[in-house]
């Protein structure tokens, strides 16, 4: 499923991969700059997470509660490898059955479950974003 949009529209696109997302794992792909971490962000408050919502940057992983569950959003880019996701236990909170958005999966490629659904962003010439929710791997 793809969807073009632009900032204004973020709550609308955010409910719509809420809705066609098969999993709760999420892995978002693109360049930085695309939009990531924004999407993420309005996603989050999709799901009723409260706090101030920010980049996992520099602690990989930010973890939020829900009403009955808990969102985990990490950020890979500044892994060296994969040995780095399994030091902070990645596998658990792939097998929580929690909400899990992923940036920069690809530096983890073989430790995400096969039951994520990969979604990939571009930013367009003109400044609007394309999301495509891609088949679960």
């Amino acid at each position: 499923m793809k969807h073009t949009y632009t900032l204004q529209e973020l709550p609308e696109v955010a409910g719509m991969v809420l809705s066609n997302a098969p999993t709760k794992t999420l892995l978002f792909y693109g360049k930085m700059g695309v939009g990531k971490t924004t999407l993420i962000k309005e996603l989050a408050k999709k799901l009723g997470v409260q706090d101030t919502i920010s980049s996992p940057t520099f602690s990989i992983v930010n973890e939020y509660a829900l009403d009955e569950e808990k969102l985990y959003h990490f950020d890979f880019y500044r892994l060296e490898d994969e040995e780095e996701a399994l030091d902070i236990g990645i596998e658990d909170y792939f097998d929580s059955g929690y909400w899990s958005f992923v940036e920069w999966p690809e530096k983890i490629e073989s430790l995400l479950p096969a039951s994520a659904t990969p979604i990939e962003l571009t930013k367009n010439k003109n400044g609007s974003r394309t999301v495509n929710i891609l088949p679960v791997r």
